[in-house]
């Protein structure tokens, strides 16, 4: 008769953590798991109608509201356009592009004082269920969350901006996303 043991394979993890709770002093260190902010579900919404910085440096995300003088500096190119406009009805994201149009869809957001430059593709038709814009160490992702809120040719939708640095940082802002002429 021919005997064979399974391999018993450990992860680097539970080593640790055997050796911790044979070590003296383990009754008083007890290990804290927090996921990283990129293990963290793209999905769960914090408490309050926008939240906080999580992850990355530390240092907060500064979303800003897009003021005249702002757009009037800026060409965007485009038949149509789409905007996010946050708690009080600032607005923190327009995006113009071309229908039927392979061209990206170019936008602007004002971080920190700064106004900055984001593209999303496949043009306006591409954004009018929500988009995912790119721009240099960010990305600017917009959800549709519910129903068109009234009538007309260009009523807004609810829906949550996700801004995301490079460092893992990101931010959730609630919102009121709108594309028409």
């Amino acid at each position: 008769m021919i005997w064979f043991r399974p391999a018993i394979r450990f992860s680097p993890f539970a080593v640790v953590l055997a050796l911790a709770a044979c070590s003296p002093g383990a009754e008083e260190a007890t290990p804290t798991l927090t996921p990283s902010p990129a293990e963290a579900p793209a999905t769960a919404a914090p408490p309050g109608p926008d939240a906080e910085t999580v992850g990355g440096d530390g240092s907060a995300i500064d979303l800003q509201a897009l003021t005249a003088e702002d757009l009037s500096a800026e060409t965007l190119p485009g038949e149509l356009a789409c905007s996010f406009s946050g708690a009080d009805d600032q607005l923190l994201l327009l995006a113009r592009g071309d229908v039927a149009s392979g061209e990206p869809a170019v936008g602007v957001v004002k971080v920190s004082g700064y106004v900055e430059r984001i593209a999303a593709p496949g043009g306006y038709d591409a954004m009018l269920d929500g988009a995912n814009f790119a721009g240099r160490g960010k990305t600017v992702l917009v959800e549709v969350t519910g129903p068109a809120q009234g009538g007309g040719e260009s009523p807004p939708r609810p829906g949550a901006l996700t801004y995301q640095r490079a460092d893992g940082a990101s931010r959730l802002f609630q919102g009121l996303w709108t594309c028409g002429p």
